[in-house]
């Protein structure tokens, strides 16, 4: 049987937007483990590409993404700084933004840690009622029941 360290990485994708849960599960990164060893930080935001007919021309959905890309360049800026200030090395620590077509953005946070192949996904738990949850789902719950060969933690 093969040991836990040739199966598992110390590699952790922080899945992250402009919320106070993900500042949450940020911060939380940083306290548990800003002092240990071995560990890299991905902070991923996946931009969801608009439906065509979302804006009435292409200038208006150029503007928007652009100030959503602006917007949430300096949120992981902030994020990053954060990490590094409770621990981390600068190196450890990358950014990464994504734009893609996401029916579910359950499903491209997952697809995104496939591709760098992290092992352990942190997401912050999204403030939605029991009803809501129940009617909608939550991505960190559709994050926990879809994920695979990864470890999955989801912060308060």
């Amino acid at each position: 049987m093969a040991n836990a360290k040739d199966r598992f990485n110390k590699n952790i994708v922080v899945a992250v937007d402009d919320s106070d849960n993900a500042r949450r599960a940020v911060d939380y990164v940083g306290q548990l483990l800003g002092d240990s060893k071995g560990f890299k930080i991905l902070l991923l935001h996946v931009i969801p590409e608009p439906e065509e007919d979302y804006f009435p021309d292409p200038e208006q959905k150029d503007r928007w993404l652009e100030h959503h890309r602006d917007k949430m360049g300096r949120r992981m800026q902030e994020y990053r700084q954060m990490l590094i200030d409770c621990g981390f090395r600068p190196e450890d620590v990358r950014e990464h933004m994504s734009q893609r077509f996401c029916p579910s953005m359950a499903e491209c946070i997952l697809t995104e840690r496939e591709k760098i192949r992290y092992d352990t996904i942190v997401v912050g738990r999204q403030g939605l009622s029991r009803s809501e949850e129940f009617l909608f789902g939550s991505i960190s719950s559709k994050i926990v029941t879809h994920g695979r060969n990864c470890t999955v933690w989801v912060v308060k």
